[in-house]
């Protein structure tokens, strides 16, 4: 059997220290990715809602102004993102869209995540008949696209800010149901929940103060991925006629309203598409930032 040298043992060590720089450096490294990420995110989405929260005082004039003789100006000093077809501020209206928008996100979100993940927990805890009926309803919904849902329950409802919120929410409730489900079964059996089991909480206290707290984690990410499909399902829904109605401005009626003078001019179409993709790309930073979190925490 061969024996250790001195020069064996040094090899040996500088290729420990090495893997180990390495090693530093990859967790460095995405460290410093889920705080680019995170912070990125979350600027976006917080100057976002300040420019959105503050339209009363930014706006020049009211979103719903008409002036048909400053109709489809390019920016300027007195229109810095121009004018529409009908002479309105795209500046304002960018604005306003942006509540609408925004609005609707957290509205839609909500409505899925307060229905959503009930069922799922329900689903989760009591595997058996309560489990398969629930998540067999969540399969039915599941059939159809989440747009097409939204789409068919929007205009079943009649067109209207209102009633797309509620049709993208509903929408939205298999991916927290499906979701919750999920965590429960995997939280379920752990030591804790049994003893919290066995020295006799109900399984409303047990839900609440167990479960709930410790799937808490991809919930929150699913939230942040359903808020950014919102806004995209009502600027869509609004497009197609189905959401928001004139003059209420909105990003997706502004497109629809653009898309006829996109070739004179295009400014009508590119700002409330650059707002969407703004809000869209800050929901989804942050989701991934606290996904590379969470996965960090768990290992």
């Amino acid at each position: 059997m061969a024996r250790s040298t001195p020069e064996s043992k040094g090899l040996g060590k500088e290729v420990v220290a090495r893997l180990g720089a390495i090693n530093t450096r990859a967790t460095r490294t995405s460290s410093t990715r889920f705080n680019r990420d995170l912070v990125l995110g979350a600027t976006l989405l917080a100057l976002l809602l300040g420019l959105v929260a503050s339209a009363g005082i930014l706006a020049p004039v009211s979103p719903t102004h008409v002036d048909p003789f400053n109709a489809l100006l390019g920016p300027s000093p007195g229109h810095w993102l121009g004018t529409d077809d009908l002479g309105r501020d795209l500046f304002s209206r960018v604005l306003y869209g942006g509540r609408t928008a925004l609005w609707a996100g957290v509205v839609a979100t909500g409505l899925a995540c307060l229905v959503g993940v009930p069922i799922g927990l329900l689903a989760g805890y009591y595997p058996g008949i309560v489990g398969e009926v629930l998540m067999r309803l969540m399969d039915m919904l599941l059939a159809f696209p989440a747009i097409l849902l939204a789409i068919t329950l929007a205009a079943a409802l009649g067109p209207g800010t209102t009633q797309a919120m509620i049709a993208i929410g509903v929408a939205g409730i298999p991916s927290f149901a499906r979701l919750a489900r999920a965590q429960t079964l995997a939280v379920k059996p752990l030591d804790f929940i049994e003893a919290a089991r066995g020295l006799g909480a109900s399984p409303w206290h047990i839900l609440r103060r167990h479960v709930l707290p410790n799937i808490g984690g991809p919930i929150v990410v699913q939230l942040t991925s359903t808020f950014a499909a919102a806004v995209l399902s009502e600027a869509a829904l609004s497009y197609l006629g189905l959401g928001t109605q004139p003059p209420t401005p909105s990003w997706g009626l502004m497109l629809q309203e653009a898309k006829n003078y996109a070739l004179i001019s295009p400014w009508g179409a590119i700002f409330p598409g650059l707002a969407i993709a703004w809000a869209v790309l800050g929901a989804n930073l942050v989701g991934d930032g606290l996904r590379q979190y969470l996965h960090k925490e768990s290992r």
